[in-house]
C-alpha cells in the first residue's frame, strides 16, 4: 500500500512459522511447502497487509504538500436539496413558470411545465453573491464561501448518486472520503475516532456504506452517532462501564490485548482482528474524552443560543467540539431517509428543512472563524445532486400534487469554505433555467481531487493497493479546481 509513492513493508513475524498446536492453514501451507524462491515473494506480500499490526494505523502523518486545511466537517443535506431554491437563482426560470421550457433533458419521472422558486433571493455581502431566504444566516458569512454552481453526477437515482458523492464511485464497494482521509493524515486525537459520521433517527438510504472503510484496514472508517439522543450512555452506547473499575478494566483490555496480538503473531495479518485491536483500545480512551466532547453543556449560553435549538444545531455544535479536539472528519447528516427530496410540497418541506439548520450553519462559520480554526478546517455543504426546475407530474409519486421537484444530477449547487478555499466567488454555472451545468463543469471526482489537494494530498497518489491494482478515491478520474483555491 501507498500513501505517496513508497511502500511501506515489514517483516513477517518468525513465530508464524512456527505454530504447531494450530491447524494448518493454507496460507501456512503454502510458507512451509513453497519453494525457497516462492515464500521470498509471498513473504513480500504479506508484509504489506501485516505493517498495521506493528504501528498505530491513527498515529498522525504528513499531507504530500503543506496545506491549510487540516479537518473537514461535511454538512450533507441528504436527499437532493434543490440548488435553484438555494444557491443558484433563475430568474427566467421565474418568467417562464407555468409555461414549457425552450429545452428540457430526460429526467427519472416525467416533469412538465417550468416551476419557479417561490423564495426570494437577495445578495449578500461584499462579494454580491445572491442567496435564497432559506439560507439567510449562512448567506451573512458568503464572503468565506465558495458557491460551485456547475457540479454533476451521473445518475439521477439516491443510491449511486450517495456512493459517488461520498466514496467516488457508484456501484462498487470503495473507501469513502473520510477514510481515505484518515487513511493519509491519521488523526491528532488519539482518544477519539479520526472520522465520525452523525445521523439523527437511525441510518440514511444506504446505511454503513456511506461512511465505510472498504478494502482500507478497518480502522478508518467512521463511527456512527445517532445525534437524535442526548444523554451521553445514548448517544455513544456502552459509553461507562458500571461493572469494573477502571484499574479492572484496564487489566481486562490489557489481557486482551496480548492475547489478540499472540494471535496474530501465530497467524499472519487479518485485518479484521487488527482493527478489532485498535477499536477496543480507542474505546477505552474515549471514555473520559466523548463524554465531554459530546456534552455541549459545557457550552457558554450564549453560544448555544447562536447555533439555536434542536437536533441540527445540537450535532452541529458538537461538530466544532470535536474538530476543535483533533477529530479529522465529521459528516453531519440532515436525518434519515432523503429528507430534502421534496418530490412534492417543496416549499413547505425546503422551508422547514432550512430552519432546522440555517442558523446553526451560519453560527458554525462564525464560531470557527472568531476562534481561528476556520483556517483550518474545510467546510462542505450539499447533497447526492439537485432538483428539476421543472415541476414533477408523476401522481404515484407525490400523491398529484404538482409542487415539487424531482431528482436532477446535470447540474446542482456544492459549496464549500474554509482552509484554503477562495471565498466570497461563484464557479461555474447552469443553463438559464437550472437544468444543466454548462460552465466550467465539475464533476464529483474533480470536486474530489480539489478537496484532496485543499488538505494537502495529491489525488494521483493517495493510493492504497488492493487486488493487484493501486486505488485511489478518484479511481482513473479527476482534475483539481485551482479556481477554488486561494
Amino acid at each position: 500500500m501507498s500513501r505517496t509513492n513508497s511502500t511501506h513493508m515489514t517483516g513477517t513475524p518468525h513465530s508464524a512459522f512456527h505454530t504447531p498446536h494450530l491447524p494448518l492453514s493454507r496460507r501456512e501451507l503454502l510458507r512451509r511447502s513453497g519453494t525457497g524462491l516462492g515464500m521470498l515473494g509471498l513473504a513480500g506480500l504479506l508484509a504489506d497487509e501485516s505493517s498495521a499490526a506493528t504501528a498505530n494505523p491513527m498515529a498522525p502523518r504528513a499531507q504530500h504538500f503543506p496545506a491549510k486545511a487540516k479537518h473537514v466537517i461535511h454538512l450533507f443535506m441528504n436527499g437532493g436539496p434543490s440548488h435553484v431554491d438555494t444557491f443558484d437563482p433563475k430568474p427566467m426560470l421565474t418568467k417562464y413558470h407555468g409555461q414549457p421550457l425552450p429545452k428540457s433533458l430526460a429526467t427519472e419521472r416525467k416533469t412538465g411545465a417550468a416551476f419557479g422558486s417561490p423564495f426570494n433571493f437577495k445578495k449578500y455581502g461584499q462579494s454580491g453573491i445572491e442567496v435564497s431566504e432559506l439560507f439567510a444566516h449562512t448567506a451573512e458569512s458568503i464572503d468565506d464561501i465558495c458557491v460551485v454552481r456547475s457540479c454533476h453526477a451521473d445518475v439521477p437515482n439516491h443510491e449511486p448518486s450517495l456512493m459517488l458523492m461520498n466514496c467516488g464511485d457508484s456501484r462498487l464497494p470503495r473507501p469513502c472520503m473520510g477514510s481515505w482521509l484518515t487513511y493519509g493524515m491519521g488523526t491528532e486525537n488519539q482518544n477519539l475516532p479520526g472520522f465520525i459520521a452523525m445521523c439523527p433517527g437511525g441510518y440514511p438510504t444506504k446505511g454503513a456504506e456511506n461512511w465505510r472503510s472498504a478494502f482500507l484496514p478497518g480502522a478508518y472508517q467512521g463511527t456512527y452517532i445517532d445525534s437524535q439522543h442526548t444523554a451521553i450512555d445514548r448517544l455513544i452506547q456502552n459509553i461507562k462501564n458500571d461493572a469494573v473499575t477502571p484499574a479492572g478494566q484496564r487489566n481486562q483490555l490489557d489481557l486482551l490485548q496480548q492475547l489478540n496480538r499472540r494471535q496474530l503473531e501465530q497467524t499472519g495479518a487479518d485485518p479484521a482482528l487488527e482493527a478489532r485491536i485498535h477499536s477496543f483500545e480507542l474505546a477505552y480512551r474515549m471514555q473520559m474524552e466523548a463524554s465531554d466532547a459530546f456534552d455541549i453543556s459545557n457550552e457558554p449560553q450564549y453560544i448555544r443560543e447562536m447555533y439555536g435549538e434542536g437536533t441540527q444545531a445540537r450535532q452541529i455544535l458538537i461538530a466544532r467540539r470535536l474538530v476543535e479536539r483533533g477529530v479529522r472528519y465529521v459528516q453531519l447528516w440532515h436525518g434519515a431517509g432523503q429528507p430534502w427530496d421534496n418530490h412534492d410540497e417543496l416549499e413547505k418541506g425546503h422551508r422547514r428543512l432550512a430552519k432546522e439548520c440555517d442558523q446553526a450553519i451560519g453560527a458554525l462559520l462564525k464560531d470557527l472563524k472568531q476562534r481561528g480554526l476556520l483556517e483550518s478546517t474545510l467546510i462542505i455543504w450539499g447533497g447526492e445532486f439537485g432538483r428539476t426546475p421543472t415541476v414533477e407530474l408523476a401522481a404515484s409519486n407525490n400523491g398529484g400534487k404538482v409542487n415539487g421537484r424531482d431528482h436532477n444530477h446535470y447540474g446542482f449547487t456544492t459549496w464549500i469554505a474554509g482552509g484554503g478555499v477562495k471565498g466570497g466567488t461563484v464557479y461555474g454555472a447552469t443553463d438559464d433555467f437550472g437544468f444543466q451545468a454548462v460552465e466550467n463543469r465539475v464533476h464529483i471526482h474533480d470536486l474530489h481531487a480539489t478537496l484532496l489537494h485543499l488538505l494537502g494530498f495529491d489525488h494521483l497518489k493517495l493510493t492504497y493497493r488492493h487486488a493487484g491494482r493501486d486505488f485511489r478515491l478518484t479511481d482513473v478520474h479527476g482534475h483539481v479546481v485551482h479556481d477554488l483555491i486561494a
